[in-house]
């Protein structure tokens, strides 16, 4: 029995020798046939280097936008500079060259925009590939964890092989007696046939897990060479963007320095000659004594729209505006003002909700928001009167709580690719702007300041906690007479900041042919229509009971039962809004002079 034993150990390590050298030539499986693991990962970072490049270009978009709007505001200064002297002319030259520059910069910015968007795209549609690709490779996935399992259990029966044949071994040389190695050679025989069924379940696992690696191995490879691909084209157009805007400063370059060189010292001469010129014709010889006369003759003439030619009606202009100007004092918006340009903003909120009788988890709340923004009349002549008006940006903060933003696409533009759910940032388009605003003075010319709506918005609700006022009402309906009860309680936690509520009226209808009504707080009855109203003073957290209370009523009848009816609600809020929503100015150039907050009651029912 020994004998055979011996035999057939001999012809099962022959079987794992060779079992050991086709794993050697696998070079996917590895030690711990860690090679699906690795490749899935690798994968995954794909995704991250997607979103890595997005918001490296988003960073050089950032630092575009900042640089081309220093340019302008260096643009801006140019024109500001002093007009006097021979040099005035050059300052038109660096002006318009600097605008120029400016709209270089931003024309890329405008590109790397558009880029990410793309990039964003291609973000969106890895992820939807890589979800396809996780359910497509389960199956290597279960083949993995199969042979990990199985190699296990095999590396164990090895261990318990080896260690029972030992075991026998040892018992030979110490000579033990014939039952005892009859014994040891049933637990050697029995290892070995667990061992050898391992080793054949090995077998085939790992036909099955070669198989499945090969062909998942393949699709990640496709994966890869797709997504590496796809990364080189984005990376082509960042560098096809970047190169065509230094093509253009160069343009902008050689034009500068063309006009210097065609800008002579003669020329800048003459053209100070032909603006602040007096005349050509030289004086005529005056006595002395005539010369207080002939002053005074000079500007009764000039006053009469005749003036003799050595007074330039120009400069005489130009004096006396300068006089009324100071006298008058300057203007909220004048061309000459350097200050960056008021604006005001309003957020105004509603909030709608629907009470069901006194059951909290039936309350529905919609609130909406309106963003307006403010401009001065003067403004608009600056804007017409500048090729490039500075570009108005703000960041809207405390966006996470917005469930939907609207802007007014054809004024406002927006980057669609933030990471940040807080703030989002937004810029308007200059032209159309001034083109509105410009309407709007011809349809109103006396206004002081014109509106312009910029975006709406959705807030996200939670239910009654979002009511800055929670209602709850209670009706007890006889045949002659209707009992009504109406709780109230103040929500500060549903305002930014917490407010007063004002102009606080509750209008309840009543039916059933009300003849008397006695009520608390003091209502007054409608007749004609049916309905009481309360008018209450304004809630707070300083009222009365931290802003909680009650209305009741009761109505005699001579047709009732009455059947209740929806309630409606009405209040006010200066100061506060529902969302918290704020914004920001961004850049220089404009300047916020108001902020002003409100919220309304919408359409308040309680049934």
């Amino acid at each position: 029995m020994n004998q055979r034993i011996h035999v057939t150990r001999q012809k099962f390590i022959i079987l794992v020798k060779i079992m050991q050298d086709n794993l050697q030539s696998y070079p996917l499986i590895g030690e711990k046939n860690n090679g699906f693991d690795v490749l899935y990962h690798n994968m995954k970072h794909g995704q991250i280097s997607s979103k890595e490049l997005s918001d490296f270009i988003r960073e050089r978009a950032t630092i575009e936008e900042t640089y081309s709007r220093s340019m302008t505001k260096l643009a801006k200064s140019a024109s500001n500079f002093s007009q006097l002297g021979t040099f005035a002319p050059v300052w038109d030259v660096f002006k318009v060259s600097t605008e120029k520059l400016a709209a270089c910069h931003m024309e890329l910015v405008r590109k790397l925009q558009e880029l990410i968007k793309e990039v964003q795209k291609y973000v969106d549609e890895q992820a939807k590939a890589h979800k396809k690709t996780k359910e497509e490779v389960a199956s290597t996935l279960e083949a993995v964890q199969n042979i990990q399992s199985v190699s296990q259990a095999l590396q164990k029966s090895k261990e318990n092989y080896n260690s029972k044949t030992l075991e026998l071994e040892r018992m030979r040389k110490e000579g033990a007696t014939q039952r005892d190695l009859d014994k040891a050679g049933v637990k050697v025989k029995k290892a070995t046939e667990v061992y050898k069924s391992y080793v054949e379940k090995y077998a085939s696992t790992k036909t099955e897990f070669e198989q499945k690696m090969a062909e998942t191995a393949q699709k990640f490879q496709d994966i890869e060479e797709s997504h590496i691909q796809h990364m080189k084209e984005i990376i082509q157009s960042y560098s096809c963007s970047v190169e065509d805007t230094h093509k253009q400063i160069i343009e902008v370059h050689k034009e500068f320095v063309n006009n210097m060189e065609n800008t002579s010292a003669a020329g800048l001469i003459q053209k100070l000659a032909e603006s602040k010129g007096t005349g050509k014709e030289r004086p005529g010889k005056t006595k002395h004594k005539h010369t207080a006369v002939s002053y005074n003759t000079d500007l009764c003439l000039y006053f009469s729209g005749r003036y003799p030619p050595y007074f330039s009606r120009d400069l005489l202009n130009f004096e006396i505006m300068a006089k009324l100007w100071t006298s008058r004092g300057p203007s909220p918006v004048t061309l000459a003002s350097q200050d960056p340009l008021p604006i005001a903003v309003a957020f105004t909120e509603s909030v709608n909700a629907y009470f069901k009788g006194a059951d909290p988890s039936k309350c529905i709340v919609k609130i909406t928001g309106d963003m307006t923004l403010s401009f001065p009349s003067g403004i608009i002549k600056i804007f017409t009167s500048s090729p490039s008006p500075a570009v108005l940006s703000f960041k809207l903060r405390n966006t996470s709580k917005l469930e939907q933003i609207l802007p007014n696409q054809h004024l406002l533009h927006s980057d669609s690719s933030q990471s940040d759910t807080n703030t989002k940032d937004f810029w308007l388009n200059m032209p159309a702007l001034t083109a509105y605003l410009r309407k709007c003075s011809e349809q109103n010319p006396v206004s002081s300041y014109y509106n312009v709506d910029v975006l709406k918005y959705q807030v996200c609700s939670n239910g009654i906690q979002s009511t800055p006022l929670n209602l709850a009402v209670y009706w007890k309906c006889g045949s002659s007479t209707t009992d009504l009860r109406i709780d109230y309680r103040y929500n500060p936690e549903a305002m930014q900041p917490p407010g007063p509520l004002t102009s606080v009226q509750v209008l309840v209808p009543v039916n059933g042919g009300v003849t008397n009504m006695q009520s608390l707080p003091n209502a007054i009855w409608n007749t004609e229509q049916s309905k009481s109203l309360w008018k209450l003073n304004d809630i707070s957290e300083k009222s009365e009971n931290e802003g909680s209370g009650s209305l009741r009523a009761k109505f005699e009848l001579s047709d009732g039962p009455s059947i209740p009816a929806t309630l409606a609600v009405q209040f006010f809020n200066e100061g506060s809004t529902l969302s918290g929503v704020d914004m920001e100015l961004v850049g220089s150039g404009y300047r916020l002079s108001l902020n002003k907050k409100r919220f309304t009651s919408g359409k308040t029912s309680i049934i």
